[in-house]
């Protein structure tokens, strides 16, 4: 599997190809870096075995063997389902260093990473926006 740039994304499309295809909301996380109110998402809840893919392009991110509860109110994975499925890259909007998550095959914003996952897997909690998401059961 090749090791993908966000800035030579597989899918690349005009600003009016991705209106056209997405909600107001999946726009403005996807691809303006927004967020969902916590607690809110579609996503949250699902207990649904299956795997998370890509709102903008259906690349599989996630897996729900992966998920977890974080108490944070969005959808929290402890790793992507494949290695070089999502990438990282420094996120400073907000006057504090975060990772931002993005997807490798479009370059669509899903979520931050961070830190502080549980301990008895990958440390990582990848947090995700419900809106940048789409579930697909087994």
């Amino acid at each position: 599997m090749n090791d993908l740039s966000s800035d030579s994304p597989n899918v690349n499309k005009s600003n009016e190809e991705w209106r056209a295809q997405l909600t107001e909301q999946q726009y403005h996380v996807t691809r303006e870096n927004g967020t969902e109110a916590p607690f809110t998402g579609e996503y949250l809840n699902n207990h649904e075995k299956g795997k998370y893919m890509c709102v903008n392009c259906g690349h599989t991110l996630f897996d729900s063997k992966n998920k977890f509860d974080s108490g944070t109110g969005w959808p929290s994975f402890d790793q992507p389902s494949q290695k070089n499925g999502v990438e990282r890259r420094v996120d400073d909007s907000h006057g504090i260093e975060r990772t931002e998550v993005i997807c490798s095959n479009c370059g669509a914003h899903l979520g931050h990473v961070f830190a502080d996952g549980p301990r008895e897997t990958t440390c990582e909690r990848f947090c995700i926006n419900s809106a940048a998401l789409k579930f697909g059961s087994e």
